[in-house]
């Protein structure tokens, strides 16, 4: 019996781990900043609004049409579909009967008064969650409109079903404690620590798996493959061989748009909800984190490949289909499409989200202010998987100094796997 047991947490960890909303473990100290003053009731819910939205609650919890954290956001995964729960303060659906320490404890622990947590609510990164602000995400969850909407089961299949399973994934991988992928001392590399561990538990899709879906501690937000997408190296070095700086990633988290591209896929929704938000110091500290105190210097775009001159056909392909919004140059057009000359997502040494990219296009875009981009069509139907990866290696050759190495086969088993994701991680 006990190795029946061992086999289904270990099962269980594996599906929950790849579940859309993350999961792992370790999460430093919170570098928390609280008020010098007690705060006021008032003052407290817009506290609460303000961390709700560092935090990307509105992600898993809101979906489209729906009213606002009644939950019903599918979250995918390869065992099953994990949805979104109702946190609005309904007493028969919601969170209404919870105490402010029910609260905590289902952030720090992954535990509610009626059950169990799967870490597809991201607990193991929200446990780093201090006290004081969990108390204020608690006040303004209270006073947002209670809606009486039920909350969908999750369509798990047997063994991944059995919640029990949880308390002892949990005494294995829950921790403190979560190796950091930069080096620093500074107030704003403390503060965007917990920004970026804690509220916006960014290692729960930029850091690969290990055993038993942990987080992989050997290698911190070193990028991790997501079915169809991959969450890219955010390591200072890993950033830094894109060509990003900190003036450019306080860009995107603002704007969503940056030198290097636009938002787009996985990340939109990130943007689109949660970091836009974020005050100019907060904006300041979650880059100094991300690149460290002494930031490696961005490293300038590579030459075209040796493949650049012989992908004479692919470049026939971005002539014909993709130069009109492009660029001939692949230097793109403000307000219509990004430039595709040292574009992040074409220096980047995985192809996946190129690839997915062409094949499914990618929806017109609102990003803060007056900015936008235009709908980018998929090519799924124009390009057969050789000729698609002609043009993915004549961009990545071209514009982004890669080897021109996507191959049909690559293409083809990109184009017929189901997508999963969560909400922008």
């Amino acid at each position: 019996m006990m190795r029946r047991l061992a086999c289904l947490l270990s099962l269980s960890a594996i599906v929950l781990s790849l579940a859309a909303c993350g999961n792992g473990a370790a999460i430093p100290p919170a570098a928390d900043q609280p008020p010098a003053q007690p705060l006021t009731d008032a003052q407290k819910v817009e506290r609460g609004r303000y961390l709700a939205r560092a935090a990307d609650c509105a992600a898993c919890h809101t979906t489209p049409r729906g009213a606002t954290f009644a939950g019903g956001v599918p979250l995918a995964s390869p065992f099953g579909t994990f949805y979104g729960t109702n946190i609005t303060p309904d007493k028969e659906h919601g969170i209404g009967n919870w105490s402010a320490d029910d609260f905590y404890k289902a952030l720090h622990d992954g535990v509610t008064p009626e059950k169990h947590l799967y870490p597809a609510m991201p607990y193991t990164s929200y446990r780093g969650i201090s006290r004081g602000d969990s108390d204020a995400i608690y006040a303004y969850l209270m006073q947002v409109k209670p809606a009486p909407v039920a909350n969908r089961p999750h369509d798990l299949s047997f063994p991944y079903n059995i919640r029990i399973a949880m308390m002892g994934w949990n005494m294995l991988f829950l921790k403190d404690e979560l190796p950091d992928a930069s080096k620093g001392q500074s107030d704003a590399w403390l503060r965007g620590r917990y920004l970026a561990n804690a509220l916006g538990h960014c290692a729960e899709c930029h850091t690969p798996r290990a055993m038993m879906g942990r987080l992989d501690d050997a290698l911190p937000l070193k990028g991790s493959a997501l079915a169809r997408v991959a969450a890219p190296d955010i390591t200072p070095e890993g950033l830094a061989s894109r060509g990003w700086t900190g003036e450019d990633l306080r860009t995107f988290f603002a704007t969503g748009i940056a030198p290097q591209g636009s938002a787009f896929g996985e990340m939109y929704p990130v943007i689109h909800l949660s970091s836009q938000y974020l005050k100019p110091d907060d904006l300041v500290a979650l880059s100094t984190y991300l690149l460290g105190d002494t930031p490696p210097p961005p490293k300038p775009l590579p030459p075209p490949s040796a493949e650049a001159a012989q992908q004479v056909q692919g470049r026939k392909h971005y002539v014909a289909l993709c130069a009109g919004c492009h660029g001939i140059a692949g230097e793109g057009k403000p307000h219509v499409a990004v430039a595709m000359h040292g574009n992040s997502t074409v220096r980047y040494g995985d192809a996946r989200n190129l690839i997915v990219s062409i094949l499914d296009g990618i929806e017109a875009q609102k990003f803060p202010g007056v900015e936008a981009m235009q709908e980018m069509p998929g090519f799924a139907r124009d390009l057969d998987d050789a000729s698609l990866a002609q043009l993915a290696n004549y961009l990545r050759a071209a514009h982004g100094g890669q080897p021109a190495d996507v191959t049909a086969e690559q293409v083809k088993a990109l184009r017929v796997q189901p997508g999963a994701g969560h909400h922008g991680k």
